[in-house]
């Protein structure tokens, strides 16, 4: 793969020549000149491959990452050991070269790449189907909400404040444009408060959203939440962290109805953030409502296996003065990584993940609040983020392990201005026992 290819003044003469244009200057003439930059622009000039190089790697080296750090961080996207095997196969030409699969003649093995992947997101959550990925799990939940809205011809839409705070702002965003209402219920002891969201559900309550493991990483009782939800004949979404599945009953054994969430812990990178996918996974009844697309399996005119676009009734280009959501994408290579990653891992794997993550979180809790500095914040069980608080400022304990190559947790005092001196903490199977006892000896000095 070329990475620099500079054209040469010859190139740009014969460019120009194909064209009829004597200069680069005659491709603006449509642009007035009072609108034109007359100047250069303030720009270094032009490097060799060899300077640009060294340049790029300085600018890389002003960041540390989980190269360069112990991670303890979570709060959405998460440091999970990726195998090798995982981006070897994804980053072969004909996977991140692969467009749209409109015409299903030419693009099989982009359309069985979506259908295996949509197979193992309905294993994994237990529904009866799911879409080809969503551009992340915030704007996944949001669908959700509408898939609701649109389900049960109501406007309002009732969002547990234990789900994860991005989530709910990028909610309230889109939802603000639709005329929807957004409603926050409150919480106790770290769990969605089940008596205020009974007082909260209302005949204009189109669904209720809530996360398990939840944003603090406690495991919901969800057998209440149902019984409010469908008693009042809403739509019950839950947003879910994939690895999780692993180890805890399924969205389907719980009476969901939508499940999303975030796929990066799937084997995507945390890559400072994105791109990672968001997966949406619903039942039959709701399954005309969902948005993007469906791959399904057929046979072709020979009687030979074959994959095609089996609905896409919502999408922009079919049906779209019908339409309530402009998704017409999906986030194909992400979703092809997550299904190389759930393929190599396989139902053992990615339960043995949960467990060693698990049993890892609980006992770095034992370790940091065994000599009594640090407390538990919350009395719940949790999968494998937690939080805990101290007479310290959290912004300074992060400053602290800094200085150990650590990455600390995530402050919640952020968005949470009650959980004053509180971090939230996330332990990973990559994490080591060392690593986590040197994390417990640093935070114990500070």
């Amino acid at each position: 793969m070329h990475r620099y290819i500079p054209n040469t003044e010859a190139d740009e003469k014969l460019m120009l020549g194909s064209i009829g244009a004597e200069s680069i200057e005659d491709l603006f003439v449509d642009i007035p000149k009072s609108l034109r930059l007359d100047r250069k622009l303030n720009i270094p000039g032009p490097l060799s491959e060899l300077e640009l190089s060294a340049h790029m790697k300085d600018l890389s080296h002003a960041n540390k990452s989980t190269e360069d750090l112990v991670c303890f961080l979570g709060a959405g996207a998460y440091d999970h050991y990726i195998p090798s095997i995982v981006r070897h196969l994804a980053m072969r030409s004909e996977f991140y070269t692969a467009y749209t699969p409109y015409q299903p003649e030419i693009s099989q093995g982009t359309l069985q790449v979506i259908f295996e992947y949509q197979t193992m997101i309905c294993k994994l959550t237990g529904m009866d189907v799911t879409n080809a990925s969503m551009y992340d799990g915030a704007t996944a939940c949001v669908e959700a909400a509408m898939m609701a809205v649109e389900s049960a011809k109501r406007d309002s839409i009732i969002v547990s404040k234990t789900v994860h705070p991005e989530v709910r702002k990028v909610l309230k965003s889109y939802m603000r444009f639709r005329d929807v209402e957004v409603i926050e219920a409150d919480m106790a002891d770290g769990v969605t408060d089940a008596e205020k969201l009974k007082s909260l559900v209302g005949s204009n309550t189109a669904g209720v959203i809530v996360q398990n493991p939840n944003f603090f990483g406690i495991i919901e009782d969800l057998s209440e939440v149902e019984k409010i939800v469908h008693g009042n004949k809403s739509v019950l979404i839950d947003y879910v962290d994939p690895i999780s599945l692993g180890i805890l009953k399924s969205p389907a054994e719980s009476g969901v109805d939508i499940v999303v969430g975030e796929g990066q812990s799937l084997g995507n990178s945390m890559s400072y953030g994105g791109p990672y996918l968001g997966f949406m996974a619903t039942n039959i009844k709701l399954m005309r409502k969902m948005p993007g697309r469906i791959v399904g399996q057929s046979d072709d005119v020979d009687g030979k296996r074959a994959f095609v676009l089996t609905l896409q009734a919502r999408e922009q280009h079919i049906r779209r003065y019908k339409a309530t959501s402009n998704i017409c994408s999906n986030q194909g290579l992400n979703a092809l990584t997550a299904a190389i990653y759930m393929t190599t891992m396989g139902k053992k794997g990615i339960r043995e993940v949960a467990e060693q993550s698990t049993k890892k979180a609980h006992y770095a809790m034992k370790q940091l609040t065994k000599s009594g500095r640090f407390k538990p914040l919350f009395d719940k069980p949790f999968f494998k983020e937690f939080a805990v608080t101290s007479a310290t400022e959290s912004n300074k304990i992060n400053k602290e392990l800094l200085k150990h190559n650590i990455l600390g947790g995530y402050e919640l005092e952020k968005d949470y201005h009650e959980f004053k001196n509180s971090l939230l903490l996330c332990v990973t199977e990559k994490r080591t026992k060392e690593q986590i006892d040197k994390l417990a000896q640093a935070m114990e000095v500070i």
